[in-house]
């Protein structure tokens, strides 16, 4: 009767269990903490879907879902999708605490973060009414002497809300999210793998200083911004450039499966070929591959146009940036392959790569080859869908140009 009796009572435990350490459903309100002592927050939302709990990180329109959550009594295990990074989290009366995780080639950067449920609030919960309206265009100048660098500011105020994104030479911020409370602006994002806040002073509807840009744990950089509706950044296509005498590039690596891939591949003869110079850990680079699986390379494939990623890991080792690229193949389900380089980001590395180049600026860089293997344009950075016009302008002049490399 004992044993019988234990039986009937040990599913039922099981299921209380698991529904106590399952997490709330709903909005929350996390907190990461820089070094200095700020508090960049960011919203996302738990649901429950098959059985499974998963969560969506609020950015502006962005949904970034991450399905990866694993509960264990009152621990909490969160894989983020991108960005190779993860929490490690307690639970308790009050939400949850414990770290965040970047691993960054072989190291690891931590930052505390702390989460509450029912809080739908970026923020404030309450806050002053704005004095002015930032919606609009904005030349807005990062950083001073040597390391100063004039990007464009694009944002959409509704009430306190205010929405952007800042664009550089090398790409944008992604979707920025907050509020105009009073004469101060403030704005953040969180994606996994960066994690940004903004903040201002407002002078008049046309004027900003004393801003401060906190980006990870201890970055910290300092803005201003004047409204400029005509502002713009240079012709992307200006920026990089082959050698005097050089019209074609080469190379040969290994995919992520370690074949051997080379540009003189036949696959690769009389085809519009498309290079992607990218890493795993450029939030730029992830827009631009999602573009690209998910629009570019459909439409264009069947027609004569090839896709090759290279990758600059953080990382010399080839098993761990194979591990790193596996992710996000799989993240995106990219159909083209992925080339391990072997070369990080850093020091030179792509130019040491691809000695063809005359200058490389960022990631991402596009390389687009016509069908004779002439390189006839390469392109820095990307502006993502949380640009706007910038994202949708892009892409009628990208495809422009595949129309008539097709058409030669």
């Amino acid at each position: 009767m004992k044993k019988l009796l234990l039986l009937l009572i040990l599913p039922l435990f099981s299921i209380t269990t698991f529904a106590q350490s399952k997490l709330q459903t709903g909005t929350w309100r996390g907190k990461l903490k820089t070094s200095s002592g700020n508090i960049l927050p960011f919203n996302f939302v738990v649901s429950d879907t098959a059985g499974k709990q998963q969560i969506a990180v609020i950015n502006g329109a962005e949904r970034l879902k991450v399905t990866d959550v694993k509960t264990a009594g009152d621990s909490v295990f969160i894989h983020m999708p991108l960005f190779d990074s993860e929490f490690k989290l307690e639970k308790d009366n009050a939400g949850l605490h414990g770290k965040w995780i970047k691993h960054v080639g072989t190291k690891d950067a931590t930052m505390d973060f702390t989460a509450k449920p029912n809080e739908t609030w970026r923020f404030f919960k309450l806050a002053s009414p704005p004095a002015y309206n930032v919606s609009g265009r904005w030349t807005a100048i990062f950083g001073e002497g040597d390391s100063r660098d004039t990007t464009v500011g694009e944002f959409k105020q509704d009430g306190a809300h205010l929405t952007g994104t800042f664009l550089t030479t090398t790409g944008d911020y992604r979707y920025l999210e907050g509020t105009v409370a009073g004469d101060s602006l403030f704005l953040s994002c969180f994606d996994g793998g960066h994690a940004f806040i903004f903040r201002a002073k407002i002078n008049s509807n046309d004027s900003m200083s004393a801003g401060k840009m906190y980006s990870g744990y201890s970055g910290m950089d300092s803005w201003t911004a004047v409204r400029n509706e005509n502002a713009k950044l240079p012709d992307a296509y200006s920026l990089t450039f082959l050698k005097p005498g050089y019209k074609k590039i080469d190379f040969t690596f290994k995919d992520i499966n370690g074949n051997t891939v080379s540009l003189n591949d036949a696959r690769f003869k009389n085809k519009v070929v498309i290079v992607q110079i990218l890493g795993s850990w450029c939030p730029n680079c992830m827009d631009e591959t999602n573009y690209m699986v998910s629009n570019y390379y459909p439409k264009y494939h069947d027609k004569g146009v090839e896709v090759i990623g290279l990758a600059y890991e953080r990382t010399t080792d080839f098993a761990m940036s194979q591990r790193t690229l596996k992710q996000l193949k799989d993240h995106f389900n990219i159909p083209y392959p992925l080339l391990i380089t072997g070369y990080t980001p850093g020091r030179g590395d792509p130019q040491k790569s691809l000695p063809m180049l005359a200058d490389f600026k960022g990631f991402p860089t596009t390389i687009i080859i016509d069908k004779k293997g002439d390189v006839r344009k390469i392109h820095t950075g990307f502006s993502g869908p949380g640009t706007g016009e910038y994202y949708t302008q892009f892409i009628d002049e990208f495809e422009k140009l595949t129309d008539d490399l097709l058409a030669e």
